[in-house]
């Protein structure tokens, strides 16, 4: 049980961290212009990891106030996900995103945290990913929310450390429009799967 919410927690944390958006993108592009990766990176690794543990822990003790809770946001975290899905699946058709990473002066270590802390803490979505939705999904582990949590931070760690050091090799694929659509594709494929599971009460 503990593996299985543990690779539960890394899938569902990696599907839903992957999305592209404005925290992702200034990650990326951060990296493709080698600007305070580290710090970068680890700012965002470690504000999922608290919203993470937030959602988990705060979830379990409502859910044992509220018991109608669990089923409610077990059903709101399915319509997040499909409505997700569908919006990736639109821009994979219409397209139009690329990168460019050149553009502005290099900014400070302060400003950059300033940023992505806007972009972390002041973006709705992280909440709804991390405190509501990955919150609503642990109920589904009963005595293994701890595994599916660190899970889902593991998930965090590596996929913000991969995408900072790791950009600068992706420059050249997402310079090209055709990049994002295959990217945005399979989010909305692995998004509709995972609200295909938690509907069915397989996740």
């Amino acid at each position: 049980m503990e593996l299985v919410a543990f690779w539960a927690g890394l899938k569902l944390g990696l599907g839903l961290i992957v999305a592209i958006g404005a925290q992702n993108a200034f990650v990326l592009r951060q990296g493709l212009r080698r600007e305070h990766v580290f710090a970068v990176a680890l700012f965002c690794a470690l504000s999922d990891a608290v919203l993470i543990a937030l959602g988990v822990s705060g979830f379990a003790a409502a859910s044992m106030a509220l018991p109608w809770l669990p089923e409610t946001l077990r059903w709101g975290g399915v319509a997040f996900l499909s409505w997700y899905a569908t919006r990736s699946a639109l821009a994979a058709i219409r397209g139009g995103e690329h990168l460019d990473p050149s553009a502005g002066s290099a900014p400070s270590l302060r400003a950059v945290l300033v940023t992505v802390a806007a972009f972390t803490w002041a973006n709705p979505h992280v909440w709804l990913d991390t405190v509501v939705l990955l919150g609503a999904v642990s109920a589904q582990f009963a005595g293994a929310r701890i595994s599916f949590a660190t899970g889902a931070i593991v998930a965090s760690f590596l996929f913000f450390f991969a995408l900072a050091y790791g950009a600068r090799l992706l420059a050249p694929l997402f310079a090209k429009e055709s990049a994002w659509r295959v990217l945005d594709a399979l989010i909305a494929v692995l998004m509709g799967s995972i609200a295909w599971k938690l509907a069915a009460g397989a996740l």
